[in-house]
Parts: C-alpha cells; sequence; structure tokens
C-alpha cells in the first residue's frame, strides 16, 4: 500500500488565491460557482493535516493534462513543468500569472479551481501543482 499512498502535513499559503477571487466580478464568480460549487468557501476553513494521495495510472501525461486544463499549449507549458521530489509539478506561480492574464474566462475559472484543489484540498508540494493532483482534477 505504501507505494500508492502518500501522507502530507503541507500547508500552502492562501493569500494569493484570496486576492484574486476578492478581484474578480460577480459575472466571473457565478461562473466559478456553476462549474465548481461551493470551492472558495475551503478558503475561512481549517483542513485536516493528514490526507492520502492514490496515483492512477495514466491515461494522459501530465504535460497534455496541463494542455487540457489551462488551454496553453505545448511550449507554454513543456518548460515550466519541473521534477519535485518523486513526481512532476508546476510551480503555483505560474499558475497564478495565467489566472491573473488569461483571455479565456473558462480557462482562467478551471485554472483557478485546480489551485484550490492543490493549495487547499490536497496540498503536497509547497508553492507546486502536483501531478496527481491533476489526475485527480481532470
Amino acid at each position: 500500500m505504501w507505494d500508492f499512498t502518500r501522507i502530507s502535513v503541507t500547508q500552502n499559503s492562501l493569500q494569493e488565491l484570496k486576492e484574486i477571487w476578492d478581484q474578480w466580478n460577480d459575472e466571473v464568480k457565478q461562473l466559478f460557482y456553476s462549474s465548481y460549487g461551493d470551492l472558495p468557501y475551503l478558503f475561512d476553513i481549517k483542513i485536516q493535516v493528514d490526507k492520502a494521495y492514490s496515483r492512477t495510472a495514466n491515461a494522459l501525461t501530465f504535460l497534455k493534462k496541463l494542455m487540457n486544463i489551462t488551454g496553453m499549449s505545448e511550449q507554454w507549458v513543456a518548460p515550466r513543468i519541473k521534477q519535485k521530489g518523486d513526481s512532476k509539478c508546476i510551480p503555483w506561480k505560474n499558475l497564478k500569472d495565467l489566472i491573473l492574464a488569461h483571455p479565456d474566462t473558462r480557462k482562467k475559472v478551471n485554472v483557478f479551481a485546480l489551485s484550490i484543489y492543490v493549495l487547499v484540498i490536497f496540498p503536497k508540494a509547497l508553492g507546486h501543482v502536483d501531478e496527481a493532483v491533476t489526475d485527480l482534477f481532470d
């Protein structure tokens, strides 16, 4: 079982996510709510510190999953993927920059939701979006 599970006690700072949420107008927030429900309420809830992760067989590579979620090209995604420990990650800073500048509101909302999954619900590598969470999200 240890080959398939990870116990994590990491916790990310949520200030940047909260600031982005606060900058969005009601129309963008409604788009988010209609797609992802009440996830932003997790900003104010203390989450338990022990979490389990499972690793599934990859139908799509991490690169392809990030391309689907973000709507960005391989040329944008590939150089931002980093190896961190035993898994691949993309730094939160890259996703934050994308959320702030993405021209497609739907993709902006998708990346923001992914960020909540990673930074709030399933933090594994501080400040990074882990491949295992994109499996769950995708």
